[in-house]
């Protein structure tokens, strides 16, 4: 069973909205190593905690924060990736596997769903979650069971219209059936401590609220 939270203590933070709920926050201050996307490290610093690397074009930062952090700098000037991915894949050289996304959401919507589709991405090579100040969302690859709580708040989004659909304990039945729309199993609700997506193929993202 996948946990509604999962104890990932390597942090990516991004540029998009910086966390205020708590549990995020929390996932920040007992974080082990956080890597910042350039643009989130001033956020970073308002809140008295400083990253371990900060990661990017790193243009977004000012010289006066290059300076102080110049040991921790890591360029990456191509464009073919973000900066999010630059990150994931700076983890992934350094044998950090399981990784918690913070402020990946918000201030501009189309970075908003880039940064979530690229989850499933990521999850052929890491363990990764992103949290949000309202949940998680967590890609799935194959057929899996995910805790819950009774009337908790489910959306289910997937990334292949092509995939067969079959979903137990929640609200809203879904059996045997495509998803061609990614609103077309949105707002669900889970009926116990736990639901199931069946599903034969594709990649899938999860919503679950805290």
């Amino acid at each position: 069973m996948i946990p509604l939270i999962q104890k990932f203590k390597t942090i990516i933070l991004a540029n998009g909205n910086f966390p205020k709920h708590e549990i995020p926050l929390g996932f920040l201050y007992d974080a082990e190593q956080i890597i910042c996307c350039d643009g989130a490290t001033q956020n970073l610093l308002n809140v008295g905690l400083k990253p371990d690397f900060i990661i990017g074009d790193l243009d977004s930062i000012s010289e006066e924060v290059k300076k102080q952090f110049a040991n921790i700098l890591l360029y990456r000037a191509e464009q073919e990736t973000n900066d999010l991915t630059k990150a994931v894949q700076f983890c992934l050289e350094n044998n950090r596997t399981e990784i918690t996304i913070l402020g990946a959401t918000g201030k501009r919507d189309d970075h908003t769903l880039g940064n979530l589709s690229l989850l499933t991405d990521y999850a052929e090579k890491v363990n990764v979650q992103l949290l949000t100040d309202d949940g998680v969302f967590t890609p799935l690859l194959k057929t899996s069971t995910l805790e819950s709580y009774l009337g908790e708040q489910v959306s289910i989004f997937s990334l292949n219209s092509e995939t067969l659909f079959t979903f137990h304990n929640l609200l809203y039945p879904v059996e045997n059936r495509k998803l061609t729309s990614w609103w077309q199993a949105s707002l669900n609700e889970a009926e116990a401590d736990s639901f199931t997506i069946s599903f034969d193929k594709g990649k899938v993202l999860v919503f679950r609220e805290y």
